[in-house]
């Protein structure tokens, strides 16, 4: 059975706090396991969040500002350590190479596990796998920063009416899934397009044209929300986004489940986070993230 949910190992930005450890997020994709911004501590919080070394395919660094990666070394080392037996990709702005590195080989360690780097360096397709399809966009942040977007491939749902219609059933249903005709029956006169579920993740930007273009039709958008509307100026300054600003982005990309997170320590109460999202007009499933939250992917259309 597949699983596709979304794993919250750390909400916090720049400063963890009692509650909140830094950056750190798992989707679970069918078979594989994508990690996104390991920050500080991101380690500790797989193993409490059941979350092992041998889950993850690849890892998706957003910026290197330290919440986001200094999770790394640890991440790393501890997939030679566990002898992860497949490769991990990682991927990464590539302006940000020497800190990679620095990260990568922090310490002495005994390389077990092939990790293949692809770093980031314009918008576009970085990965094609029969599961799904892995974009970046640039945003806007003092420091190179790059959101990323899975789109899975869309499908077909069979009709059983159509299909009771023609007289096929049994083994013949397969048979005209996997080879589009049979007879002189076509696939698309007993089936319609299923369209492939989306998924985006945006960190630290303010508002641009990256933040909507991978918000755009997603059945679940995982985004920043440092900041509180009362504090837009700061928001714009240091590069981020507010409650009601990542709100309207999703309201306006028919975003089907929100989820916000990354706060300021500022913050010690989330139910305004909450508000203000509503007030701004978003009306489809909201969650305000709290460490080790399970959000699993909307069931397709």
């Amino acid at each position: 059975m597949s699983v596709r949910e979304f794993v919250v190992l750390g909400t916090a930005s720049q400063v963890p706090t009692r509650h909140r450890n830094h950056n750190g997020y798992l989707l679970r994709w069918d078979g594989e396991g994508i990690l996104f911004d390991p920050g500080e501590g991101t380690q500790r919080q797989m193993l409490r969040a059941g979350v092992a070394a041998h889950d993850l395919n690849r890892i998706c660094v957003t910026h290197f500002h330290g919440d986001h990666s200094l999770g790394l070394a640890g991440v790393i080392q501890r997939i030679n350590l566990d002898k992860v037996p497949h490769e991990v990709t990682a991927h990464y702005p590539k302006s940000g190479q020497r800190f990679f590195d620095r990260l990568r080989y922090a310490t002495a360690y005994r390389e077990t596990v092939e990790i293949i780097q692809a770093p980031v360096s314009a918008d576009g397709t970085l990965a094609t796998t029969p599961g799904y399809m892995l974009e970046a966009r640039r945003l806007s942040h003092p420091v190179e920063s790059y959101g990323y977007r899975l789109i899975e491939p869309d499908g077909r749902r069979m009709l059983p009416d159509r299909l009771a219609a023609h007289g096929i059933k049994g083994p013949d249903v397969g048979r005209i899934q996997r080879e589009g005709v049979l007879g002189d029956v076509r696939l698309d006169e007993v089936s319609e397009v299923r369209r492939g579920q989306r998924f985006a993740f945006v960190m630290d930007t303010r508002e641009c044209d990256g933040v909507h273009a991978l918000a755009d039709g997603c059945d679940l958008l995982v985004i920043e929300s440092t900041f509180l509307d009362e504090d837009t100026d700061l928001a714009v300054e240091h590069g981020h986004l507010t409650a009601g600003q990542a709100a309207r982005a999703a309201r306006d990309a028919g975003v089907r489940h929100l989820v916000l997170t990354h706060f300021s320590q500022r913050y010690s109460e989330p139910d305004e986070f909450e508000r203000q999202a509503r007030a701004a007009g978003f009306e489809g499933e909201l969650t305000v993230a709290h460490d080790l939250l399970r959000v699993p992917v909307p069931k397709r259309r």
